[in-house]
Parts: structure tokens; sequence; C-alpha cells
């Protein structure tokens, strides 16, 4: 498959993952503490999904791997915040069924092999890709779990504090894969984990200083109503 289409792909993912982040993180600087919006999972999902698309097409095992071991957690915490069962069966039914289609052709087409022995990415480098995807998904096991105690989806200190070191790690990946998709998400994801952990620490949110720009304060208060 063309290159283009590929890293296309992946832009669009990763483009995915960081609306998710961004609607997040300007929820949570609204109401001043950090806030788990039911769109953050939703969003979860369908970038996962592209995401997933995108390790397999560039033969990429840490992302591939990455993105099967954190997928049923974006379930459930949608099944948390009692979205899921309002989502339309036929979109649930895809959710479910593509990554079993993915898992099924990976394995008994051997194609799973081929990616595990890509030539293009050398021991070390898979070992520290697939390290730094470990890590950085691992603040999703640690939110299900905090959440599940919590019989709340949640997003706790700790995710944040994992986010920014799974994502430094990830950071020198891409530079080592001369990966633009990965390099330019976790470029900007950056700033808004270290803010949520600012918000955690009880720091005043960034839109206080806007409170003397009343249009501007009311435009932003509109926004975050519709973020749910």
């Amino acid at each position: 498959m063309d290159n283009i289409l590929i890293i296309s792909i992946g832009f669009l993912a990763q483009g995915l993952f960081f609306m998710r982040t961004i609607t997040q993180w300007f929820k949570s600087e609204k109401e001043g503490e950090v806030i788990s919006p039911v769109i953050f999972w939703q969003l979860s999902l369908v970038g996962s999904i592209l995401m997933l698309t995108y390790g397999i097409l560039r033969g990429d095992f840490a992302i591939v791997v990455g993105q099967f071991l954190v997928y049923s957690i974006y379930i459930r915490n949608l099944q948390l915040k009692k979205a899921w069962t309002r989502m339309h069966w036929i979109a649930k039914t895809i959710a479910i069924a593509v990554p079993l289609a993915y898992l099924g052709w990976l394995i008994f087409s051997g194609n799973f092999n081929s990616i595990l022995r890509n030539k293009d990415v050398t021991l070390f480098w898979m070992i520290w890709g697939t390290a730094a995807q470990m890590v950085f998904i691992s603040r999703f096991f640690y939110q299900w779990i905090y959440s599940e105690k919590e019989k709340e989806s949640l997003l706790p200190l700790g995710f944040w504090i994992i986010s920014t070191v799974g994502s430094l790690m990830i950071f020198t990946y891409s530079i080592a894969r001369l990966d633009p998709v990965l390099f330019a998400a976790h470029s900007l994801g950056l700033f808004i984990y270290t803010r949520n952990i600012l918000l955690h620490f009880g720091r005043g949110s960034l839109f206080t200083h806007l409170n003397n720009i009343p249009v501007l304060n009311k435009l932003i208060g509109k926004v975050s109503d519709k973020i749910k």
C-alpha cells in the first residue's frame, strides 16, 4: 500500500487520540478538576481501530500489541459511564468485530510473524518500542483498576504520570523509527499530561485568566457544556 496512505491513516488515528485529549483537557480546565468525559472513550475506540490498522500496515509490532491490549479497557470505561448500552447495536458490533477480525487474520495468515521479524526494526528498538508501548498503555490498566474500585470512570493522578513517562519513551522510539505520526502525537500530548498533573495538585485553571474577557469566557463555557 502507498506509504502516503499508510501515514495518513496513522495521522488520522493520532488526530482522534489528540482530539480526545484536547476535549478532556478543555473540560477539565473549565471545571478546575480532572474530568473523564464519555467522548474521551468514544474517540479512543475509533482511534484505536485506525491505529491498529496503521500498525499492521507499517509492520510495527509495538503499536499492534499495544492497541490490542488496551482496546477492551475503552469499552469497559464506556460501560462504567453507562454509555455503551446507549450506543447503536451496529456501532457496538463493529467495535467488537473489527479487532477480532484483525487478530484472526494476523494469526491465521502468518502476518503476525512477519511483523515480529520486521527487518526495518533492530532488536534493540523493537524491545525499546514494545517496552515504551507497555508503559504507555499500562496507564489504562491502572485507570481501569482504579475506576473499578471507585465504581466510576475516573482519570487519576497516576494515569497522567505514567502517560508522561511512556510518552517520553515513545518519543525517542519515534525518532529512531523516523515515524512522523508518533513524533507529532507525543510532542503535543506532553503538554496535556502536564496540565492534568497540575490540576490534580490544585493548580488553578488556565481559563481563569480569561475572566476579564466576557465574550471569550462565555464561548468557553458553551463549548465545555457540549462535552459530555
